[in-house]
């Protein structure tokens, strides 16, 4: 087993630290933030993830993992160095890399013997061959320091399940010596390996997350067309996936992607591609049509009620997906903001991410303790995160509590048949709309 040092304890960082020490790898996270380690220390997670705080703390118990601000403690007698820093998205849309350079210099000036450092960090392409240079240029001590590029492929929500069920493990290096000791540490994993060189790794991880987007850009522009035609998506989604060159996976429509990896890392490969005087015009057009995608439940509602002023709208979910409380990109945001610039008034809810939504969304935002106080009281409702206890909304709520008595589902939570008995007025993604029917009594 080998000892390992992790800087960074974001999804990323904490998440590859307590894997690694579930597997009998001896690991420190360093992390600069003294309050989040104290916390991590007693084996409390700073970050929502299902099954971390469990994993943590039987880690810590068992004297495998470890937490620490100090640099010189975290880095020697390691063997090996896992950058897990962000790397977030500057206006310009590429990559800031000087949480990246921050870490090179401080193992530059901290190892005391040779170590290998491993980039867990999403990075454009040619950034591990300047983080060794960097590294090397600034060593206090002479010592053999090798780079690989070892990308992460984990969904926030379920990252520990993928950790331990993921499809591959990426092995980016020139060295050979470096890449066996990287596939000697993750064997017990027990997943396909891939070894290739650095700058592929690196490709990869922006390649992977490009396309998924992408796949996702198009099957809500399938949803749109079928709205349109008459067709149901959810049967035209089932039937082409069952087609083995396309894949049932990411053909769920909606209102697009958010979070925190693939509207940073299409914004990043665009810029990477312009870099090397190429216009990537497919990827453009991916994320010019989800941010458009993002508000479509908007577009409905006007083009439904003529305008949305004095309205109250519900909004169920605000996190940018289920079993997250990350507000990144989300598309509660930009939803939120255009039913404030309509004047409407809005009311928002989630079970996890209120917190953080209470930083990020317009302050003119009220929030709910429950979907059912979110509801009653509002003319419309919006679902936008598919959480379970969304998902088992009582429908008579919307008939009963609700002026409207019209649901806007931006993530097909009911099925059409359901709805109908319900006798609320339903639009969906991709679907025909439900109408209510009035009963004359």
């Amino acid at each position: 087993m080998k000892k390992i040092a992790v800087v960074g304890t974001g999804y990323v960082g904490l998440v590859t630290g307590v894997a690694l020490s579930e597997i009998g790898h001896h690991v420190t996270c360093i992390d600069i933030d003294e309050a989040k380690v104290a916390r991590m220390q007693k084996g409390e997670s700073p970050i929502y993830e299902p099954g971390l705080d469990e994993m943590m703390t039987r880690n810590i118990e068992a004297g495998r993992l470890h937490f620490t601000t100090i640099h010189q403690e975290g880095f020697v007698g390691k063997d090996v160095a896992y950058i897990a820093v962000g790397t977030p998205e500057l206006e310009d849309g590429t990559a800031d890399l000087r949480f990246i350079e921050s870490v090179a210099k401080d193992i530059a000036k901290n190892i005391t013997s040779g170590i290998t450092v491993v980039t867990k960090s999403t990075v454009p392409v040619g950034t591990n061959d300047y983080i060794l240079g960097l590294v090397n240029d600034q060593l206090v001590n002479d010592v053999k320091v090798e780079i690989v590029s070892n990308p992460e492929f984990l969904r926030e929500g379920s990252a520990i399940y993928d950790a331990f069920n993921g499809d591959r493990i990426v092995i980016g290096s020139d060295s050979e010596k470096a890449a066996t000791l990287l596939e000697e540490i993750n064997k017990p994993f027990g997943i396909h390996i891939y070894k290739t060189d650095v700058r592929s790794a690196e490709m990869i991880k922006y390649a992977a997350n490009a396309f998924l987007a992408t796949k996702i850009t198009y099957i809500n522009e399938i949803s749109n067309l079928c709205e349109r035609l008459g067709a149901n998506i959810v049967d035209v989604a089932k039937g082409i996936g069952l087609d083995d060159r396309i894949g049932k996976h990411f053909l769920r429509p909606g209102i697009g992607y958010g979070g925190s990896c693939f509207p940073k890392d299409t914004s990043a490969l665009v810029k990477i591609a312009k870099a090397v005087d190429y216009d990537f015009n497919l990827l453009q057009a991916v994320i010019h049509t989800n941010e458009k995608q993002q508000t479509s439940l908007v577009d409905k509602a006007e083009k439904r009620f003529g305008s949305l002023e004095g309205k109250r709208v519900a909004l169920l979910g605000l996190a940018f997906k289920p079993n997250t409380d990350d507000m990144r990109e989300a598309p509660s945001i930009a939803v939120s903001q255009r039913l404030i610039e309509s004047g409407a008034s809005v009311v928002g809810y989630d079970p996890i991410a209120i917190d953080n939504a209470r930083r990020i969304l317009p302050g003119a935002v009220e929030y709910a303790s429950s979907v059912e106080e979110a509801v009653k009281g509002s003319d419309i409702v919006f679902i936008l995160t598919e959480w379970d206890e969304v998902k088992a909304l009582d429908l008579s709520l919307i008939k009963d509590h609700t002026t409207s008595k019209t649901l806007f589902d931006g993530r097909n939570c009911f099925d059409l048949d359901t709805v109908k008995e319900a006798n609320i007025e339903y639009h969906s993604m991709g679907r025909v709309s439900v109408e209510r029917v009035e009963i004359l009594v």
